[in-house]
């Protein structure tokens, strides 16, 4: 497991999928906002779903977010489309509903910096989000991404085009907060 200050990333269980599912995917607008494809629904138990793991997958990393104190289930966190020739990914989260407002954002994306820069020697980290999804913006921003630009109407969510902000992170100005 890597451990933050106050989460850890761990392998996925098979337990965690219908918890995720349910009060992640299930909830279409929170969905909508944080993935690029089209909702729909999935069978529960279906190995179609999101919070499913390929193993054999090499360029996305699944982790289950778990609270150091206990072990409850907080969220999900991903490292891809991980790019081994550019050494370069992506960062995403989500976190359960119950377990949003807690600064566990912050320390997941501490956490995957590290599994990115140390345990993987990647160079540079991405993060892409709607340009209102502040909780996002701020975890990001506290690890040290820098806003690169602002794709405007580029993320169809509900209904209506939203602008979404591109920020990035380099190797060489991470600043560590000894996460891992």
């Amino acid at each position: 497991m890597l451990k933050g200050g106050k989460v850890g990333l761990r392998a996925r269980h098979e337990d965690d999928i219908p918890i995720l599912q349910a009060e992640l995917y299930e909830d279409v607008v929170n969905q909508a906002r944080a993935d690029g494809r089209p909702w729909r629904p999935i069978t529960p138990g279906s190995k179609d779903a999101p919070f499913v793991v390929d193993d054999k997958e090499q360029r996305h990393v699944k982790f289950s977010v778990v609270e150091l104190d206990g072990g409850t289930l907080v969220g999900d966190a991903t490292l891809w489309d991980i790019d081994n020739h550019n050494r370069s990914a992506h960062i995403g989260i989500e976190l359960l509903p119950s377990s949003r407002g807690k600064g566990y954002g912050t320390d997941v994306v501490a956490v995957l910096c590290h599994y990115g820069f140390v345990v993987r020697g990647l160079h540079r980290l991405q993060i892409e989000t709607v340009s209102d999804n502040v909780a996002m913006l701020t975890a990001a921003e506290r690890n040290g991404f820098v806003r690169e630009g602002v794709l405007r109407s580029a993320a169809w969510v509900m209904g209506e085009f939203l602008d979404e902000v591109l920020l990035g992170l380099l190797v060489q100005d991470w600043k560590p907060d000894s996460k891992g």
